[in-house]
């Protein structure tokens, strides 16, 4: 999964609704940071946590 992310790409944490929108602030092997609208900075571990990407207005 975390060769399809990229920075700057808008993501949602499909567990953590409530986290709001979230965009990727750097990609390196597993592990991706994003900084979400509610809870700000989070590194994930893309190999247990699968993020759905949100289509954007450039997207």
């Amino acid at each position: 999964m975390s060769d399809l992310l990229a920075p700057g790409m808008l993501v949602r944490h499909p567990s953590q609704p409530d986290w709001g929108l979230g965009q990727v602030q750097s990609v390196i092997g597993a592990r991706v940071t994003v900084n979400f609208e509610e809870v700000g900075k989070i590194v994930l571990d893309s190999r247990v946590v699968t993020l759905e990407w949100v289509i954007g207005p450039t997207g």
